[in-house]
């Protein structure tokens, strides 16, 4: 199981970036999927996550900026993020808990990181 994350990049203050991030290999199911972020000396903290069924929960820091959103059919999940400000740099992270078979339990599993710069 892999987890591919994409669409990092550089964006002036107030722009737009839009990551994915998709599962592939074998598996039988993911429950819930997520967006964290790891700025340089801080701690990883949750961005925003979303359940199998599309219930959201988002970091109070990004509410009304960033959506979370999934398409269950191609199993993945992508987050839109607008207004940006430099504060939101950080090396982004996406999360699923998928179960290999269907008497396994769902394991953690992580996507390698993208970077997300934005500049003042």
């Amino acid at each position: 199981v892999q987890l591919q994350a994409s669409g990092g990049g550089l964006v002036q203050a107030g722009g737009s970036l839009r990551l994915s991030c998709a599962a592939s290999g074998s598996f039988f199911d993911i429950n819930n999927m997520a967006w964290y972020r790891q700025a340089p000396g801080e701690k990883r903290e949750l961005v925003a996550a979303i359940s199998q069924g599309g219930g959201t929960n988002y970091a109070d820091s990004v509410k009304g900026r960033f959506t979370i959103s999934r398409d269950n059919a191609q199993n993945t999940v992508h987050l839109q993020m607008d207004r940006l400000k430099p504060e939101d740099t950080a090396v982004y992270y996406c999360y699923a808990g998928i179960k290999r078979g269907m008497y396994t339990r769902y394991d953690s599993e992580w996507g390698q990181g993208t970077q997300v710069t934005v500049s003042s």
